[in-house]
């Protein structure tokens, strides 16, 4: 698997894309691109596929692995639909743009011409031995937030450095609803150029450490591979994030545009 697909095959398995529970075989893939819904109405905006390459030989039917880039067995696949797809349809229904220089329609042209699907056996989730203490599935965010004690959750995304206005952001939002504050950042796939994550998450932690205060504060961290998709993708990401237990959520803008250099 692509760094992108493992990523998605974790938030699948852990229910992050809730109520998608598995790569989208062509009906919901259609419909997520055409009305931002799956074909059974449920909003969704993003379309979550798995790609292959045109070298790899599958048929319906076969059992296939699928495996980290250190070979990691992951979960196991029963291929039930192979079709194709129109880049530049997707393009622009994801990206609004056909431009190569957006970094998913750059990297859409390596994808090949085929998507699979079929029902997954998850047998391990990729081993990030990086934060583990931070790395938490929603269903142990849920719970944490639930110890907390406040019905009200509001979360916040980024894949950026938090700075001073981000804090005092944060804080009102959680002040203003008399609730908990969820800081869930990106440490998946971002943008060619981001600040990498190991360097982020330590800028997280000093900021949760010294700053928030812990009996109303949950710093947790999202596996996500980013799709940089406007509107769609800042949708998409309200829907995660109430599957983390959110039912508030701040946006910032760095989903809009591969060039925001901040939130």
């Amino acid at each position: 698997l692509s760094l992108r697909s493992q990523c998605d095959l974790e938030l699948l398995a852990t229910g992050a894309f809730s109520p998608l529970d598995g790569f989208m075989g062509k009906a919901d893939y259609l419909s997520v691109l055409e009305n931002m819904r799956l074909e059974n109405g449920l909003l969704f905006p993003i379309p979550v596929t798995l790609p292959i390459g045109d070298d790899v030989k599958v048929e319906i039917g076969d059992e296939i692995a699928l495996r980290s880039a250190k070979f990691d067995l992951l979960a196991v696949m029963k291929v039930e639909e192979i079709f194709g797809w129109d880049l530049e349809f997707e393009a622009k229904s994801v990206a609004g743009t056909v431009d190569t220089s957006h970094p998913l329609v750059a990297e859409m042209h390596s994808w090949g011409n085929r998507y699979i699907s079929g029902q997954i056996k998850v047998l391990d989730l990729p081993k990030n031995p990086d934060f583990k203490e931070l790395r938490l599935t929603p269903t142990e965010t849920r719970n944490e937030l639930k110890r907390l004690g406040n019905a009200n959750v509001v979360a916040f995304q980024t894949r950026n450095p938090m700075h001073r206005a981000h804090e005092e952001l944060t804080k009102r939002a959680a002040e203003k609803i008399n609730g908990t504050l969820l800081i869930h950042p990106v440490v998946g796939k971002t943008k060619p150029g981001d600040v990498d994550h190991y360097t982020r998450v330590r800028c997280y932690k000093a900021l949760f450490e010294s700053y928030y205060d812990k009996n109303s504060t949950v710093l947790g961290l999202l596996p996500l591979a980013m799709r940089m998709a406007g509107p769609r993708e800042a949708l998409w990401h309200a829907i995660i994030r109430r599957n983390f237990g959110a039912n508030n959520f701040i946006i910032g803008r760095d989903h809009a545009s591969p060039g925001n250099a901040s939130d």
